[in-house]
This record gives structure tokens, C-alpha cells and sequence, in this order.
């Protein structure tokens, strides 16, 4: 399935059917009246999520949606039949935005989520409605009300807990194909990934989700490679996994590197709390590997873990660091108290 997660559409609710104006002629009673019915209601335009879901591809062949509108009344006091909606089925963590894609107007996080986003027009009344003691025959009917139309803008942010970043060829890709059932692409050039990859990590009896990211380069905040696109999906999650390639000589340099496009990109990236894992130790020895984690932990002040995600070692204290993590968030949101102490000697 090809990956989108962004794309403008147009929508329209369905105008409201007009009144009639109509009057009971049958034999043998004196007195028919008005009897002209109302107009049926225009179709309203539906988000709907639903779960396993992750691009709005389907957006992409069709951009324009109306609803039907209403019918309209008829003599005998029939009513006309309401239009019928459009339903958009949509996945978890899309935002509904405004045509100049800077206001959000909806936010759909949660499979099951139903909101009513365009309301279809009201039906106009038919000239039984306006009868009175005055007024025994009245020729008055109304239009349907217009329904309504916008042009928005659909962005996905994907549901992950834990997102992956780092520089390409950092070991992102290697790491969630070894941590999750998710088949990424993997190679020795970079980017390979140009699009989100989501896994889910099982430790123990606890899983959670790991989104991969296409790799940063340094000027990605000013549109350099692929540029900060993708890192929206990064704002939902409790926790970022940082991996840095330990086969470069300068890590701290890579480290700030990515730093910087988080802190320009905005949006609390730069504030989210960061796992950093110096990747690819089963290509370092003993002594390269003490001196490069020491640069690291003088120059983040964090604990550094050292993981090889082609051979598994050190993967799961890193995983067990992010669940601690995951938790901590989940127990701030809920508003109970945090029972996780992540450290590295947890698992």
C-alpha cells in the first residue's frame, strides 16, 4: 500500500429539498386545504476513523466530495426524503485543517471516532405549515437551506509510542526489522527509507508501537533531503530513540546534528524525553566503543546505550528504556503516579 499523509480535498453538504405548495382536491370533501409537505434535509459530510489504517492514499484519486441533497416535498403531506451523507473513513491521528493548512479543526486520534463536520442544509417548509384561522390557503413554501462547502487539508500524524531518528544509515530500519515483525527496506546507501515505517515491539507481556523515520540530514529544517516532513508523526509519540552510527568517527557532531533540526523544527520535538543509542557495535571494538559512549555521555550528560541491532546485542535495555518511558508518559497523562524507573539494568 503506498504512503500519504497529506492531501487537499473539497467538500459539500447537501443543500435541503424544497417545500411544495399543495392543495387536497378529492371528491365529496368541501374543504381540502393546504396539504403541500416539507423538503428532506441535505446529507452532512462524516470523518469516521477506523483502526488498522495508516495512509490516506485513498484521498488521492478523489478530491472532491457531496453529499446528496434533499429531495423535495409533495402534495398529500409527504416530506422528502433526507440526502443521504458521505462517510470518510479516515485513520487514527488525522488532523482536519483549514484551507490554509495552518488551523486545525479537528483532531482524530481514537478507532471508532465519529464527528460531524458538514451539516446538510434544513428542508424548506411546504404551504401546509404556514396555514392559520387567518389564512386558510396559503401559497407560501420555502427553499432549502445551501448547504455547506471548504476546501481542507488532510494530515496524518501517525499513532506511534516511540519514534526512531537519527542520520541515514544510522541502523533505524535494521533496528525495527530486529525489534518487530515489520520488513523495512534495508541497505548500505541512504535513505532507504523515504516514507514511515510502523512495528510492533513486544517485551515481555508489554508491546508498543516504534515508528521509523527517514533519515535527517543537517539543513532539513530549510528542506535539505527529504527535509522535516515526516518528523509531525514524531509529535505524538512519549518517546524518541536516537541512534547514531557508531562507525563515524565524529558522534557527538551527528548527535547535534539532529539535535538542531528537532529544536528547528518546533512543535516540544526538542523537549520530548530522548533514548540515545550508539549503534553498529559489533563493527567497533572494546576500546572505540568506551571512547566514543564517553564523548557521548560528556556532551548529552544521559546515560548512552550501546546496541547492535544486526546481532541484538544491548537492543532490549534500550527497549526496556523506551517502555520506561512510555509508561512514565501514559501514568503523566492519566494523572497517576509513575511507577517505571527507567534505567539500563531494568531488563
Amino acid at each position: 500500500m503506498q504512503f500519504l499523509d497529506q492531501c487537499k480535498i473539497y467538500l459539500k453538504s447537501g443543500d435541503g429539498g424544497s417545500g411544495t405548495a399543495s392543495f387536497r382536491r378529492e371528491k365529496f370533501i368541501e374543504f381540502g386545504g393546504p396539504d403541500g409537505g416539507d423538503g428532506g434535509r441535505g446529507g452532512d459530510i462524516v470523518f469516521e476513523v477506523v483502526p488498522n489504517l495508516n495512509t490516506l492514499i485513498d484521498f488521492r484519486y478523489q478530491q472532491h466530495f457531496r453529499a446528496q441533497n434533499g429531495r423535495g416535498g409533495a402534495g398529500s403531506n409527504r416530506s422528502g426524503a433526507a440526502g443521504t451523507p458521505i462517510v470518510l473513513r479516515v485513520p487514527a491521528g488525522t488532523q482536519v485543517m483549514d484551507e490554509n493548512n495552518e488551523e486545525i479543526l479537528i483532531d482524530l486520534t481514537k478507532p471508532g471516532q465519529r464527528v460531524v463536520f458538514l451539516r446538510g442544509g434544513d428542508g424548506g417548509y411546504g404551504n401546509s405549515h404556514f396555514k392559520t384561522s387567518t389564512n386558510r390557503a396559503p401559497r407560501r413554501f420555502d427553499l432549502g437551506w445551501p448547504g455547506e462547502e471548504r476546501w481542507v487539508w488532510l494530515r496524518l500524524k501517525l499513532i506511534a509510542d516511540a519514534g526512531l531518528v537519527g542520520l541515514p544509515n544510522a541502523g533505524k530500519s535494521t533496528f525495527l526489522a530486529a525489534t518487530s515483525r515489520a520488513r523495512p527496506k534495508i541497505a548500505d546507501y541512504p535513505f532507504t527509507t523515504l516514507k514511515p515505517q510502523l512495528g510492533v515491539v513486544n517485551l515481555g507481556e508489554e508491546e508498543f508501537v516504534l515508528a521509523d523515520l527517514p533519515g535527517l540530514i543537517e539543513g532539513a529544517s530549510e528542506g535539505v533531503g527529504i527535509g522535516t516532513r515526516f518528523l509531525g508523526h514524531v509529535e505524538r509519540c512519549a518517546v524518541i530513540l536516537h541512534l547514531i552510527d557508531g562507525t563515524q568517527d565524529d558522534v557527538v557532531g551527528a548527535y547535534r546534528t539532529i539535535r538542531r533540526e528537532l529544536a528547528a523544527y518546533g512543535n516540544g520535538l526538542i523537549d520530548k524525553p530522548e533514548v540515545i543509542g550508539l549503534n553498529k557495535s559489533d563493527s567497533l571494538t572494546a576500546a572505540e566503543i568506551k571512547a566514543k559512549r564517553a564523548k557521548l555521555k560528556r556532551a548529552t550528560k544521559q546515560d548512552i546505550f550501546v546496541l547492535s541491532g544486526v546481532s541484538g546485542d544491548g537492543v532490549t535495555p534500550v527497549l526496556g528504556a523506551l517502555l520506561g518511558n512510555i509508561h512514565a508518559a501514559r501514568a503523566a497523562e492519566s494523572g497517576e503516579p509513575d511507577r517505571w524507573i527507567v534505567s539500563e539494568s531494568r531488563y
